[in-house]
């Protein structure tokens, strides 16, 4: 079957792999319509992911339909699903407790095995989330904006105000399900554009234009007491410690990206303010859920975050190219 292959950093191809084999106890088997790509992908190209082996299938954010249930009940041949990409253990610690998006010894499809930028990919059933009324298009989007809704089901909070820094497709999903959830949400990038693009997408003025000394006056500028939660997807350390400054006291930090430095930050100002830091990873079936209904409900501006779209033949003459021209860039999604 026809598959996108990574081979080495720099290096990628339209291949053949064998189709999957025997499908193991609670597996199936999906015929794979709508694949986005997302920043992990473009990472991998350019040999910037730290936990990745070459030659790698890529394709995360994946929607299809099932093509082989395998016996699995309450699923069967033709069912329009979307793919949770975290293969979890079921029996570490964060398994037992309901917590699979951040198990001890999670597969990333994609990452750590073979993802879905091909014809067909086997999956657990249990990776599955129903698509609903869903297009195979949208529906491959869902898996992004998850991340974004899982860090603002972690803030726990339903009213205040929210910056959210960083203003690309992570960041606007975080920004969208944070109004969702009732919060008045602020952007900040340091890109002028993607400032824009984000006031296109959500509506209003809410930005801020970041960058140099002048960057912490404008953010209290906006939010003279600082925000009740701040959210960084970034994935920029700087920006990271950065943040701790814009949070209100007695507020909560999300950081939603990760980076490879160590995070250093004010133990004074950080115990003064009581303030709550949280990690985000992942997502989990619930947040895929709670994103299908948003959508469903026409409460995501789908439209405007999909951007670009090409081929699974094209993606070799694409990927390489949007990686390193994101101008006007928020998702792009691969047809198969």
């Amino acid at each position: 079957m026809k598959s996108v292959i990574c081979r080495e950093p720099g290096i990628i191809e339209l291949g053949q792999r064998g189709e999957p084999g025997q499908l193991a106890e609670g597996w199936v088997l999906l015929d794979i319509h709508y694949a986005g790509l997302c920043g992990t992908d473009y990472h991998i190209y350019e040999g910037k992911h730290p936990f990745l082996e070459y030659p790698r299938v890529i394709g995360h954010e994946l929607s299809g339909t099932i093509s082989d249930a395998n016996g699995v009940d309450g699923f069967k041949a033709g069912d329009r699903v979307v793919v949770n990409p975290y293969l979890a253990c079921g029996a570490c610690i964060a398994c037992r407790n309901g917590k699979p998006n951040c198990c001890e010894v999670v597969q990333v499809l994609g990452v750590h095995r073979d993802g879905g930028l091909c014809e067909r990919l086997a999956v657990p059933a249990a990776n599955l989330v129903p698509a609903g009324d869903l297009a195979l298009r949208d529906a491959a989007m869902v898996e992004f904006l998850a991340i974004g809704a899982h860090a603002v089901r972690r803030a726990g909070l339903g009213k205040g105000n929210a910056l959210v820094v960083g203003a690309g497709p992570i960041g606007l999903g975080v920004a969208v399900f944070a109004w969702i959830a009732g919060l008045d949400v602020t952007m900040a990038d340091v890109s002028a554009e993607r400032i824009e693009q984000s006031r296109e997408i959500l509506g209003g003025e809410a930005g801020i234009l970041m960058g140099g000394d002048d960057a912490a006056r404008q953010v209290r500028r906006r939010q003279p007491g600082g925000f009740d939660v701040v959210f960084d997807a970034t994935g920029n350390s700087r920006s990271i410690m950065d943040g701790f400054q814009h949070v209100a006291h007695g507020g909560t930090y999300v950081l939603v990206s990760v980076v490879k430095d160590d995070i250093t930050f004010s133990d004074p100002e950080f115990h003064k303010r009581e303030m709550s830091l949280i990690g985000s990873r992942n997502a989990t079936s619930e947040d895929f859920r709670h994103v299908i209904a948003s959508i469903e409900a026409g409460l995501v501006p789908l439209e405007k975050l999909a951007t670009h779209e090409t081929t699974l033949e094209a993606v070799p003459d694409d990927l390489p190219r949007w990686a390193h021209d994101k101008r006007g860039l928020v998702k792009a999604l691969v047809r198969i």
